[in-house]
């Protein structure tokens, strides 16, 4: 051969091998297909979500065992899809590489697959016929699907069941179980008969609740605690209840409630509980800017088993007002004990004192507070607080320096039923506060009454409407009389935007000196429209009244409006509003808010 002769036989060998490479490449890049030219879309979709083998090619595995042994395991999960949807009698050919994979022996797996084809005739829909659950707790509300003439499908079925045996378990037949059932498909008249036998069993009565594992909480207050209701009528509420109960103390990392396979004498049922304990100790930070009001930055340090029966401990420490605009800078150093299940394991005492040193437009001051009480959940939305305590403060203004004391009786209620606190999407918030307090020396007598209410709808996936009313007025004590600390101001990033902090209060006092209000009214709207996964668009407008009176005398309104920006992360939305004033006379400008969460 010559040497051009070899050139020529050198790149024909090449490019043969290149081809065949090509081609092994091509051959090695499966496709799969569904095919359901009888289905509607929603059916079509249901069966694309069901087919194991479009899931495992389009999570990017390819290979050809996986892919054949998907492929068969698919028989069984859209029929299962069909029948979901009221589909009884279809027809499914699963072809790998034009051969039927049920026909293929597992050990005869192909080496290599090209094409696999899911081809999918649904069939008649089916309609349930006849139709029985029995017995049935009375009371029992049965889902409206489950009916002669309904389409068949077999969720509705099981969600019948389902409604059966918790009503069953409401009326504390706590080991309702199924006794039998006959769900017969007539292909000749395309209906469904579902005839289901329950056995009810007796009525079983709430046994003793043991403690299992170990937890660095005494036995003796994770009983406590928990509240179990022994020798109360078995119901889920009563075990759920006893669950969240130990859950709310945060001393918890997991709490598993488990009742005894079997009754015990006289129907009894016995439960045991599992905790598995949260770290002791927390560190955190946080920090807020406002154009206005400057920084605050605030950390906290919790310890959530003090004493060894889930008491929680919280110090926490404030700086407010570092390169702000209004006064100077303020501090704050916290203390709360948190004991649950004092008294009744319903009810927390809390024991509570707060240092504070104030400097702000209008005046300075140092505070001093202590109080205790007793906070009782109702349910896992309502709660409500009554106490004792005892608040001194020193106030220096432009009109020289004052003293107040006096005796408090903080009252307050709680109503929460928020989906996320940093960012509710539906709910409602209300929390009322009624302070009665007893002055010493030039210090008034009345009371302080305060109230927050928000809600939150969602108009669309991504666009929630929220809205919010807050208010207060000071009773019986005189404007004068009353301790700053409790008179109410507006502006800034908890009542109105757009104005600066405190900007707005009254000049009640005489000597040209001003304060806060003895009436206070603010409303807030927010129009919120989430742009992706990770962005967010607010437009908000908010208003603020405050009066010299308790009845809103002698006040004047504020208001601002403007737009911001919400990053999404793991810990809430970053908020970012810039606004400016549109009412009023103390609008100074934009002003700028930067934080975690929603505004409300």
């Amino acid at each position: 051969m010559t040497r051009d002769g070899a050139k020529r036989a050198a790149r024909i060998t090449a490019l043969g091998l290149a081809l065949a490479a090509g081609a092994a490449g091509a051959a090695a890049t499966p496709t799969v297909s569904l095919e359901a030219p009888k289905a509607d879309k929603a059916l079509t979709e249901a069966l694309k979500a069901a087919s194991l083998a479009l899931g495992t090619l389009t999570g990017g595995d390819s290979q050809a065992q996986d892919l054949f042994a998907a492929a068969r395991s698919d028989y069984r999960r859209l029929l299962g899809a069909l029948y979901a949807a009221g589909f009884y009698a279809p027809v499914i050919h699963i072809l790998v590489d034009g051969r039927e994979a049920a026909g293929i022996a597992p050990l005869d797996a192909p080496n290599q697959i090209g094409a696999i084809r899911e081809i999918v005739d649904p069939g008649p829909p089916y309609r349930f016929g006849r139709v029985a659950i029995a017995p049935l707790a009375p009371g029992t509300k049965l889902p409206p699907a489950f009916a002669p003439g309904q389409p068949a499908a077999s969720g509705a079925i099981q969600a019948a069941i389902d409604a059966a045996v918790a009503a069953w378990k409401d009326a504390g037949h706590a080991k309702v179980k199924l006794a039998g059932q006959n769900v017969l498909a007539d292909g000749k008249t395309d209906t469904v008969d579902a005839q289901i036998a329950l056995d009810p069993g007796p009525v079983v009565t709430l046994g003793p609740l043991s403690v299992s594992g170990s937890s660095q909480v005494r036995e003796s207050r994770i009983e406590a605690i928990a509240g179990f209701p022994t020798g109360k009528v078995y119901s889920p509420q009563r075990v759920q209840d006893a669950a969240d109960r130990l859950r709310r103390t945060g001393a918890f990392t997991s709490v598993a409630l488990t009742e005894a396979d079997t009754l015990g004498p006289d129907n009894t049922l016995a439960y045991s509980v599992a905790v598995v304990d949260q770290k002791k100790r927390r560190l955190g930070f946080g920090a807020e800017l406002s154009s206005s009001a400057g920084a605050n930055l605030s950390a906290f340090w919790l310890h959530r088993n003090l004493f060894g029966g889930a008491e929680q401990f919280r110090l926490s420490g404030e700086v407010d007002g570092l390169a702000g605009q209004t006064g100077g800078r303020s501090y704050k150093l916290t203390a709360r004990l948190d004991r649950p299940a004092t008294f009744s394991a319903n009810s927390a005492l809390y024991l509570l004192g707060t240092i504070e040193r104030q400097n702000l437009t209008d005046y300075s001051a140092n505070v001093l507070s202590f109080s205790t009480g007793l906070t009782r959940r109702v349910n896992n939305r309502t709660s409500f607080s009554y106490g004792i305590g005892y608040d001194s403060e020193r106030v220096t203004d432009a009109a020289g320096t004052t003293s107040y004391r006096d005796l408090t009786l903080p009252l307050t209620g709680l109503y929460d039923s928020r989906n996320d606190k940093l960012d509710a999407r539906r709910g409602l918030y209300l929390d009322l506060g009624l302070m009665p307090f007893l002055g010493f020396g030039g210090t008034g007598t009345g009371a302080k009454l305060t109230f927050d209410a928000r809600d939150y709808v969602a108009l669309s996936p991504s666009i929630v409407l929220a809205g919010r009313l807050q208010g207060g007025s000071i009773l019986g004590a005189a404007l004068a009389a009353t301790p700053r600390n409790y008179l109410f101001y507006s502006g800034g990033g908890g009542t109105v935007r757009g104005q600066p902090y405190q900007s707005l209060g009254v000049y009640a006092l005489g000597n040209g000196v001003r304060s806060g209000g003895r009436s206070f009214l603010g409303l807030s709207g927010e129009l919120r429209a989430r742009l992706n996964q990770s962005f967010g668009l607010v437009a908000f407008y908010d208003a603020g009244f405050v009066g010299a009176g308790s009845f809103g005398a002698q006040g004047a309104w504020q208001a601002g409006a403007g737009l911001g920006l919400r990053y999404f992360t793991g810990i809430g939305p970053i908020r970012l509003d810039a606004a400016l004033p549109v009412g009023g006379g103390t609008g100074k400008g934009l002003q700028l808010y930067i934080g975690i969460g929603q505004a409300f």
